[in-house]
């Protein structure tokens, strides 16, 4: 089977199409066909380390956490799923050398191998994982909200997404909509607004054109009650300036820098919890539920993908999987998908 891998850290450059044989699911384990693999930061990141050439874990590595596809054969044990199903997949790569989805077969471990809804297209499923389970665990995660997102959750809320334009940001508007929550979300361009009103936010504030503070303040008096942030330390005045009290903040990424600065008495005198939210280590218990919220909003019809939904999608084949990893790099506005199986 072809499949991509690394051999040590770096650019894009360190990506290689090989042929490798086809693995066998062990107890516990499913084998699947994979039709497409999704492309996150995360990936680039992990491939590039902390400088190039740096040692690997495993002596070759093959990237990407995300995808979907078909279940090819089960290990014993497993009664999750069958074959011939129709799966999404997540955290495939997280410490396995073999795991990540840039390749035409993978083998897991069934509770990382999600059922996909017939009306679910590929592409759909391959958009979900990383960007969706990382959204729904930043709505869950406030002292006065829910644990779950169904219709109705989130009734009355009033939720700020940082960055409404990008891949969990999307989800987080359809996911938080969907609850029933008012959303406000932050662009830096029009082109990027435009997608995050096709995506269903209620209000969008462009912070390069206007005083995002008195925007956000203008349609939340009271303040917001959650904050979905993908770059905590340049937003963090911004979020002082426009949380309620017992609000929160959830932080998934350090877009802008590692650091931030939290002036200790307004954060005291407003009861604000932050929440840091790594999906590698935040428990199975909560990827599974997020997992069944998920699939519900899809049978709901809620997380759609694409253009007219707010996230442009950009398709690549696994042959040019460094390239697909380029992109992502530099930061294109959309979702990154390698279509591994051309015939799905």
């Amino acid at each position: 089977m072809k499949s991509i891998i690394y051999s040590q850290t770096g650019d894009p450059g360190v990506l290689h199409l090989v042929e490798r044989d086809l693995a066998e699911p062990g107890p516990g384990e499913v084998r699947v066909r994979v039709a497409v693999s999704g492309v996150n930061p995360t990936d680039w990141k992990s491939r590039r380390g902390s400088r190039p050439g740096e040692a690997l874990a495993f002596e070759n590595v093959v990237p990407n956490q995300d995808g979907s596809g078909t279940v090819d054969a089960v290990g014993d044990g497993v009664d999750r799923v069958r074959v011939g199903d129709r799966v999404w997949l997540a955290l495939a790569a997280f410490e396995r050398a073999a795991g990540g989805t840039a390749q035409e077969f993978t083998v897991l471990p069934a509770e990382r191998v999600y059922p996909l809804p017939d009306a679910a297209s590929f592409e759909l499923g391959a958009s979900l994982g990383v960007p969706a389970i990382t959204a729904h665990r930043a709505l869950t995660v406030a002292e006065d909200g829910p644990r779950r997102l169904q219709p109705g959750a989130l009734d009355g809320k009033l939720v700020l997404i940082a960055g409404g334009a990008g891949a969990v940001g999307h989800a987080a508007i359809q996911l938080a909509r969907w609850a029933g929550a008012t959303v406000i979300t932050t662009v830096s361009s029009p082109e990027k607004a435009a997608f995050a009103a096709a995506a269903g936010a209620h209000h969008i504030v462009n912070y390069r054109e206007s005083d995002a503070a008195a925007e956000i303040r203008r349609i939340a008096p009271d303040g917001v009650d959650q904050i979905v942030e993908v770059a905590p330390g340049p937003n963090s005045t911004l979020n002082l300036a426009v949380i309620r009290n017992r609000g929160s903040v959830s932080v998934y990424a350090n877009n802008g820098g590692d650091s931030m600065t939290l002036d200790v008495r307004p954060h005291f005198s407003l009861n604000i919890r932050y929440q840091f939210v790594l999906l590698y280590t935040v428990g199975q218990e909560a990827l599974d539920g997020a997992a069944a919220d998920i699939t519900a909003a899809i049978l709901d019809g809620a997380l759609p993908v694409g253009e007219q939904a707010g996230l442009l999608l950009h398709h690549f084949d696994l042959a040019h999987t460094a390239e697909a990893h380029a992109a992502v790099e530099s930061g294109v506005v959309g979702k990154v998908l390698i279509r591994v199986d051309l015939s799905s």
